[in-house]
């Protein structure tokens, strides 16, 4: 593998079309552990579009010679802090894009931030026989995420892909 920032971006796009591929298999297979291989596929194809979307981020550093460019985690680039100290506009992009709430890449960030979150068991209303049958609702309860499926992590991905493939050309010196 060449030494290039964008190989590393490119092999983790891979890596999730890999990762989809056996999504898809586990949903059509009976196994026993149908579900967990399921699970672990969800989890496979967003460690891998984080590992691309961190990579695209090194792609962006190193070509505009940031001062960080080797930084673990794509938040670190993706914020108006290094946005004002090196403006540009693939960054600018990313960033816009992380800081609105219903993007692609928003809800991505999202979900990959998820999975290191402890599992929470869900409320339950206490059933007690002297309660009213009218309950208060908590309308600002967190409401639970569906589960993604396959079809929105290739979107992620193709969008991620198509991203990645633009800002290059952008990158590109003429």
């Amino acid at each position: 593998m060449a030494h290039e920032l964008y190989t590393r971006t490119n092999q983790k796009i891979y890596f999730a079309g890999l990762a989809l591929e056996q999504l898809a298999q586990a949903g059509q297979g009976g196994a026993m552990n149908a579900a967990a291989l399921q699970q672990a596929g969800r989890e496979a194809v967003l460690f891998h579009l984080y590992g691309a979307l961190l990579g695209l981020c090194h792609e962006i550093a190193g070509f505009y010679h940031l001062p960080e460019t080797r930084a673990p985690r794509a938040e670190a680039y993706l914020n108006e802090q290094v946005l004002a100290q090196a403006a540009n506009p693939e960054l600018a992009e990313l960033v816009e894009l992380r800081q609105s709430r219903d993007s692609w890449l928003a809800r991505l960030l999202a979900a990959y931030n998820a999975l290191y979150e402890p599992p929470r068991a869900p409320r339950e209303a206490k059933h007690d026989v002297t309660t009213p049958l009218i309950a208060a609702v908590n309308l600002d309860a967190p409401q639970a995420e569906p589960e993604l499926d396959g079809a929105t992590l290739e979107a992620w991905r193709q969008h991620l892909k198509q991203l990645a493939l633009r800002l290059r050309d952008g990158l590109s010196e003429c």
